[in-house]
């Protein structure tokens, strides 16, 4: 049997998503920038992937962006917010736990000479609504928090920021990396009052390559490319058709009801460990169920990995970005080192089934018991 529970790193294509991509490469290969037919043909095709990713954002298709996915996304929105709103102050406010391709750009900016607040999460890997309150003020220009943990599922107060950012009086732009959120929580962009807002489309059986970035009407940020007119300028270049089509074919597959039977997965899972000595949970008791971050302690990560992977079982030790590296979000949270040493991520989706659970389950136990600890 093949178990594949790293569906936080990627997710398998679907074959709708997969075939409309093949189409637009084979057949309705015109320039969406050709006037032609066939680049009208292709236009057309992008028009309807951003009405569709408007509707799931409960936004305005004009202020839904194509580029090449979350990494991008929240480059352009950091670097693109600091950049327009340097002149009303210096302030960033963000959190230990964010994406690389948030914290790296924030020390990128830190470096330049702006203030960073990384703000340090509880033990549950969750960031203080109070402390959200307490860093910005009247010089803060950018709070860019997380909805969802990549490595633990924690859920972040991300709801709250806009109300925080308007009782300071702050002029900060609120920017939402809602990357691992995307497709299982619903969200309409007006309410949660984001100015900016990240998602992927490999996270949620589309292809890889393409994501998006919302930005409210009346936003202003700047470029970080230049050399065209596609996507309203902001992110300039010949567009990737085929793989923007084939993400709006997997956005019209979205079921949020499949959250319940994940759920029933990852409580499997659960009930399961808690039972083997050793074996401890590093994701809160109301993380997003997607995602379920565990220990064995005193087994490293890459034994197990490669242990489980010898039986057809794919999990990872943390982000697919790190690439193995020591997880700053658990060591945020100071967990011992023993705990971050061994942490493995465990990431379903609706593919997902039952009888791989039961299979993982005894996969782990067995390596568990059969792995000499050090």
């Amino acid at each position: 049997m093949q178990v594949y529970f790293d569906n936080s790193a990627t997710t398998i294509v679907s074959e709708r998503a997969a075939q409309k991509a093949y189409e637009m490469m084979t057949e309705n290969f015109g320039n969406p920038s050709s006037l032609h037919t066939m680049g009208i043909r292709a236009e057309e095709e992008l028009d309807k992937a951003r009405k569709t990713a408007a509707k799931y954002l409960g936004a305005n298709e004009r202020e839904i962006y194509f580029l090449s996915g979350g990494t991008e996304a929240n480059n352009l929105a950091v670097f693109g917010a600091a950049e327009s709103r340097k002149r009303l102050g210096n302030k960033i406010v963000t959190s230990m736990i964010e994406h690389s391709s948030v914290r790296d750009a924030c020390k990128r900016l830190e470096a330049l000479g702006y203030e960073v607040v990384y703000l340090k999460p509880d033990k549950s890997g969750i960031i203080s609504s109070s402390e959200l309150e307490k860093a910005i003020d009247g010089n803060t220009i950018l709070v860019s928090l997380m909805a969802v943990n990549n490595e633990t599922g924690a859920v972040q107060p991300y709801e709250r920021v806009s109300g925080i950012i308007k009782r300071k009086k702050s002029p900060a732009l609120f920017h939402c990396d809602y990357v691992q959120a995307f497709g299982k929580i619903p969200v309409k962009t007006e309410k949660l009052g984001a100015d900016l807002l990240s998602v992927t489309a490999h996270k949620l059986h589309g292809p890889k390559g393409v994501g998006a970035l919302y930005v409210r009407k009346g936003t202003r940020i700047i470029p970080q490319h230049y050399g065209g007119e596609q996507e309203g300028a902001l992110r300039p270049g010949t567009q990737a058709a085929p793989l923007i089509a084939a993400f709006g074919e997997a956005l019209r597959e979205i079921d949020f009801s499949a959250i319940e039977n994940v759920k029933k997965i990852r409580d499997y899972i659960l009930g399961f460990i808690s039972s083997l000595d050793g074996v401890y949970v590093n994701s809160p008791d109301d993380a997003l169920p997607y995602i379920l971050n565990i220990s064995a302690v005193g087994i490293k990560s890459e034994t197990m990995l490669h242990f489980l992977a010898e039986r057809g079982i794919y999990i990872s030790s943390g982000s697919a970005c790190a690439r193995g590296k020591q997880s700053h979000v658990l060591s945020a949270m100071e967990l011992p080192r023993e705990r971050t040493d061994s942490a493995l991520r465990i990431s379903f989706s609706k593919y997902s089934t039952m009888e791989q659970a039961e299979y993982f389950c005894e996969a782990i136990k067995e390596g568990a018991q059969r792995i000499v600890r050090g």
